[in-house]
């Protein structure tokens, strides 16, 4: 399985604009999803082994993070003519089947990916209450087939941080994952 590890864009970056539908057509403005802490913006898909590792923490991170002020939003922006599994309705069936709380959105022209310098699924940027980047890399150590557990522990670290008022992590280490499927 090849990996890809994620841009590693300059902390303080502003959140770039974007608004995307959900599977179902409603549209979702990004600066309207920032929380009072701030947003997890993590770009997924349904088909990648990498994503699909860690998917019960990307559920409980949509159960823990709001309440603490920090909203979550998942952006799909794999080509899903060529990978049908990316397309929205198994977007809408995926997010049902795994208990995610938080909106999927579709980037079918994958022009708020290229925007955010996304490069793998799982890629996470976690922006504080003003929209500039406070975080980016991997949810945790944990790799399919590693042994080592899901834990979260270095996106959590990081929320901390940001909560607690504390700067960011000094150690970031990239996010590693499936290459986002680039339209030709």
């Amino acid at each position: 399985m090849a990996a890809t590890p994620s841009t590693m864009v300059p902390i303080g970056t502003p959140m770039p604009s974007f608004r995307l539908p959900d599977p179902g057509g409603t549209e979702h403005d990004g600066h309207e999803l920032l929380g009072e802490r701030g947003l997890l913006v993590m770009f997924i898909c349904n088909h990648c082994p990498f994503v699909k590792h860690i998917a019960d923490e990307l559920a409980a991170l949509g159960r823990d993070l709001p309440p603490r002020g920090v909203n979550v939003v998942a952006i799909h922006a794999n080509d899903f003519q060529k990978y049908p599994d990316d397309a929205p309705p198994k977007i809408a069936e995926e997010a049902e089947a795994r208990g995610y709380t938080f909106p999927a959105l579709v980037d079918e022209d994958q022009s708020v990916a290229k925007a955010f310098q996304a490069a793998c699924t799982p890629d996470f940027f976690l922006h504080d209450a003003k929209g500039e980047l406070f975080y980016r890399g991997q949810l945790d150590s944990s790799r399919p087939n590693n042994g080592m557990p899901v834990t979260g522990a270095d996106l959590r670290d990081a929320v901390d941080c940001l909560t607690d008022g504390s700067p960011p992590p000094p150690d970031q280490t990239p996010s590693v994952g499936c290459n986002i499927k680039w339209k030709d």
